[in-house]
């Protein structure tokens, strides 16, 4: 008798489970295969398999533009990273005095035809920030050589050398640089040849730099930039940038993309008369993070020589380039 009515309070025990748990959609059953198999190693349980009436958690998905350009909302992980890919501040596209990759054929003030070509580089050398997005703090070294060289012959008829040391910072659309750049000029050999007696000009400027860019939206970028000078000779202490860039900052495949871009770029020396530059074109934009981007169009110049060794020069050019940005 007291076996029987065991089992008959242990079938009431077990009722009464069942009716306790029935409101939540599962049986005493799968509970305890549940529980024997997360005791002995057989599964991970987690509270959503537990709850299978719940929704999965939400995981936002964004464009791939908004990956690119802009940071997400979410919690994103910042961490040290060295030679980092990417850059957070970019080239300003039509600007003149910036280190970059190009080459373009141009016609001077009507009766004149030159090639100008940049050959430079930059490097990423430390981000503190998210690997995905160009955001957080990151130091850049950035050089480069212009040159100006006859059509016909190709001699070389001036240079000018750069190097840029800088740091720079993302917060979403807004961009940041600051640091240091060092630039002279010097005369061709070729030149000095052909033109003897030529006054040759001692022109350098080493000065602090801060810029400031902002995303109107991800393909547009309105820009900002003053430099002052601390050593220089024939250059004067103060001078300013400022423009636009319109073209793709996300992959774009063979096809590309149509760009604009447009620069003023205004210098003490000269009494801040300075120059304007206009570019237009198509852009191609790789897929790696690394990868710049490569345009190429028509190219319109006026103002004083962007060749420091002329500074004080009045030049108009029209021509066509290749230019690669990063």
């Amino acid at each position: 008798m007291r076996k029987h009515s065991d089992i008959s309070s242990m079938k009431s025990t077990t009722d009464v489970l069942q009716q306790h748990f029935a409101g939540f959609g599962f049986s005493l059953v799968k509970i305890c295969l549940m529980a024997g198999l997360f005791v002995f190693g057989g599964i991970d349980v987690s509270a959503q398999e537990m709850i299978p009436g719940e929704a999965p958690p939400f995981i936002p998905e964004y464009t791939e533009t908004q990956n690119v350009q802009y940071s997400s909302p979410y919690v994103e992980i910042w961490e040290r990273q060295f030679l980092p890919e990417g850059f957070i501040y970019g080239t300003y596209w039509a600007s003149a005095a910036e280190p970059r990759l190009s080459t373009q054929i141009v016609n001077v003030s009507g009766d004149q035809t030159f090639v100008e070509s940049t050959m430079g580089g930059r490097l990423g050398l430390f981000r503190f920030g998210p690997h995905d997005t160009p955001e957080g703090f990151q130091f850049d070294l950035v050089g480069g050589a212009k040159l100006r060289q006859n059509w016909g012959d190709l001699d070389v008829i001036a240079t000018d050398y750069r190097y840029d040391l800088l740091g720079t910072y993302g917060d979403g659309p807004h961009r940041y640089k600051f640091g240091f750049y060092h630039v002279s000029s010097h005369l061709g050999d070729e030149f000095l040849l052909n033109n003897v007696g030529f006054d040759r000009l001692n022109y350098f400027r080493d000065a602090f730099v801060f810029g400031y860019s902002y995303y109107a939206f991800p393909e547009l970028r309105l820009y900002a930039e003053t430099s002052w000078s601390f050593h220089n000779e024939l250059s004067e202490p103060w001078e300013f940038q400022f423009g636009f860039d319109y073209g793709p900052t996300c992959p774009t495949g063979p096809q590309g993309k149509p760009f604009v871009a447009f620069n003023t770029h205004l210098r003490e020396e000269v009494n801040f008369g300075g120059n304007v530059a206009l570019q237009f074109g198509w852009a191609w934009k790789g897929d790696s993070p690394t990868a710049g981007t490569l345009r190429t169009g028509l190219y319109y110049y006026n103002g004083e020589s962007p060749q420091f060794s002329f500074y004080d020069e009045h030049e108009q050019q029209i021509g066509a380039g290749l230019w690669y940005d990063y």
